[in-house]
């Protein structure tokens, strides 16, 4: 069953958002540090903009709850940026906030040439269930990928999945900090 509450939405940007990072984690992929772009597109996503307005205040307050800020959302895409320091890059190690903010973590990230993957589990409060990450480093400045999830929120059932992509945009991360 696919639930469209704006609750589940932010769950499901929170996993797929933060699935890149569990796949370049554990494996020594030449990533470039900076400002990157991260974005998740699903037919999910494509239904907000036809939220009224007191839902996507439901959505925001939820997002906040979770301790992050609601991704910008347009044409069934939401995108995020985040800040991969030099430290990050060296050590492959890549942003996982919105992954623990909403109870997930990821583990037996593979890498078999430049492709990864990565299970994710989700045991948290709200959300719950288990999940898979494919990604394709394509060069150290972008990849792409798809992210799948089946599991509960708020104890109904839910199945869902979104393509994700990353790019690279610049050197300075000032516009994240």
């Amino acid at each position: 069953m696919r639930r469209s509450t704006p609750a589940f939405s932010a769950a499901l940007l929170a996993i797929a958002l933060g699935a890149p990072a569990a796949a370049f984690a554990e494996k020594n992929i030449a990533i470039k540090p900076g400002l990157w772009e991260v974005r998740a597109n699903s037919g999910l996503l494509s239904m907000i903009p036809a939220l009224p307005p007191e839902r996507m205040d439901q959505l925001r307050a939820l997002a906040s709850e979770h301790g992050f800020k609601l991704p910008r959302i347009e044409n069934g895409a939401a995108s995020s940026r985040i800040c991969v320091t030099p430290e990050m890059a060296r050590s492959n190690r890549l942003p996982n906030a919105y992954q623990a903010e909403s109870g997930c973590s990821s583990s037996d990230a593979r890498r078999e040439g430049n492709r990864l993957s990565a299970e994710i589990r989700c045991s948290g409060d709200r959300v719950r269930g288990t999940g898979h990450t494919d990604a394709l480093l394509q060069n150290p400045e972008s990849f792409t990928g798809r992210t799948s999830f089946s599991g509960t929120f708020d104890g109904q059932p839910v199945n869902e999945g979104a393509d994700i992509s990353g790019r690279w945009v610049a050197a300075s991360c000032s516009e994240v900090r």
